[in-house]
């Protein structure tokens, strides 16, 4: 019976610890997350501006949303931006991180790397805004320089694309790093086995390394996924949504409803969609990558 007691004892003396750890996190999550998101989810039925209280209005946002250009071409503004943004990095973060780990592993070269992802996004989109500016950008001078036509990087066609790219620049490194922590946690012996089994190196990579990376790939794509639905700051400081909504994406939809039109109900509205739609992503990017089991458990 003693012994009992004192594992009950010292179960309830770790909970405490444990809760103790974990405090300053629960409560941030409640204080930044749980309650801000409770009330948004609560104005989305209201019409709400800074001036008066808010009024229950029932679904009309939702309705408005539904039958609303401004909010469907944001839509496709955002998923052109995703596509662009992860295709690229993602194929060229594995490419590095497989560069770094058969060719060096050196400190120094990873701090190199990671050195865009440590600067500000708002000074990065401000440096090639102007990089990349018509009449006066860098890039546009070494064009010209070659003889070829000069490029309107920031124009309604190519601006989407072009905010993508800046972006790729920026966390290429980070997401190399992450996947370069995947590939130091597939054991040597793995390789030694395909090695012995006559397998090339394409064929190692495609049937060894990809299928071990699929938890830390899995990761990879649902945080970046998600961060790229919410793009704001880089095209806050270059385009800000122009030219004529071609860069105005979900955030900066949210944001001028709310700051500029005054509407704040209805930018709750357009918030609670966005939510929606990436919790689904997320589950079904998890599930489909069976992101909690590698083949090394098989």
């Amino acid at each position: 019976m003693a012994v009992v007691g004192l594992k009950k004892s010292k179960k309830k003396s770790d909970l405490w610890i444990a809760l103790a750890f974990a405090g300053p996190a629960l409560l941030g999550l409640l204080v930044f997350i749980l309650i801000p998101g409770g009330r948004g989810i609560f104005l989305s039925f209201t019409e709400y501006n800074i001036f008066r209280a808010p009024e229950f209005t029932g679904l009309e946002n939702y309705i408005r949303m539904f039958n609303d250009p401004v909010f469907w071409n944001a839509l496709g503004v955002t998923l052109q931006y995703v596509i662009v943004n992860i295709t690229f990095q993602t194929v060229l973060a594995l490419f590095l991180a497989v560069l770094l780990h058969r060719f060096t592993r050196s400190a120094i070269v990873r701090g190199i790397v990671l050195t865009p992802y440590l600067i500000s996004n708002v000074i990065i989109a401000l440096v090639w805004y102007w990089l990349l500016d018509y009449n006066l950008g860098l890039v546009n001078s070494v064009i010209e320089a070659l003889g070829l036509d000069k490029i309107t990087f920031f124009s309604e066609a190519l601006a989407m694309s072009s905010i993508a790219m800046i972006n790729v620049w920026r966390h290429l490194g980070y997401t190399a790093l992450l996947i370069f922590a995947g590939l130091q946690a597939i054991p040597k012996d793995v390789y030694d086995a395909a090695a012995v089994d006559g397998a090339g190196e394409w064929r190692t990579f495609r049937s060894v390394t990809l299928p071990l990376l699929r938890p830390v790939m899995a990761f990879v794509l649902v945080i970046t996924v998600t961060g790229s639905f919410q793009i704001f700051d880089t095209i806050a400081v270059t385009t800000k949504g122009g030219p004529i909504n071609s860069t105005r994406t979900f955030s900066i939809l949210i944001s001028d409803t709310a700051w500029s039109n005054n509407e704040f109900g209805y930018a709750a509205a357009i918030s609670v969609a966005l939510m929606v739609m990436l919790s689904v992503i997320a589950f079904a990017q998890t599930k489909l990558l069976s992101a909690n089991q590698s083949d090394m458990d098989r």
